[in-house]
């Protein structure tokens, strides 16, 4: 793993617990390097959130491919994983922390929001398909697209899921469940 992949990996840790109020030095002393270190490869700690949310979103990406792979899963299940998936090592970051992004870091929650709202040609491909096979009802995928990402701005931007003692991936589940067995055929 590269210096680079190291000090991301921490920084995510670093986040989950203490959050945004995470610092540098919180992330040398996780690494056991110097801040210095840290400074030759990230400018800032905004250049170091703005890459996170990229390393954080290539991963997810790369879990969803490997759904797309799984032979085992029908259509179903496959959207199913597929709106829901969260990397192995990703399902205990606390995610809720995030609602406060938008004020605080405003160039970080655009590239979140960005991220969020691009990359939906493989979900959009499995619900028509589902539709093809007769699996799913008919409905348009984009309003689909647009409850999902909506639900999960809403997460993002107000601090519901920690007032409610919900994690961010049992909400996610959820909501997944709601969208899939509200339009799969009986």
């Amino acid at each position: 793993m590269s210096t680079r992949e190291n000090i991301l990996d921490a920084t995510i840790q670093v986040f989950n617990r203490k959050g945004l109020k995470f610092t540098m030095d919180d992330i040398a002393s996780e690494l056991s390097m110097s801040k210095k270190t840290i400074y030759t490869i990230f400018r800032d700690k905004e250049s170091l959130f703005l890459e996170m949310v990229d390393y954080c979103f290539d991963h997810i990406k790369e879990a969803e491919q490997e759904v797309l792979e799984d032979v085992s899963l029908n259509t179903v299940d496959k959207i199913r994983k597929l709106l829901g998936v969260m990397p192995e090592g990703y399902r205990d970051i606390d995610f809720r922390q995030l609602y406060s992004l938008k004020d605080k870091y405003p160039k970080i929650y655009a590239r979140v929001e960005l991220r969020l709202e691009t990359g939906w040609e493989t979900s959009i491909d499995l619900i028509h398909k589902g539709i093809e096979e007769g699996v799913l009802r008919q409905v348009d995928p984009l309003i689909v697209k647009t409850m999902m990402e909506a639900t999960i701005e809403q997460f993002l931007q107000r601090d519901v899921l920690i007032t409610n003692g919900i994690s961010y991936n049992d909400a996610l589940q959820q909501v997944v469940s709601v969208l899939v067995d509200g339009i799969t055929n009986k």
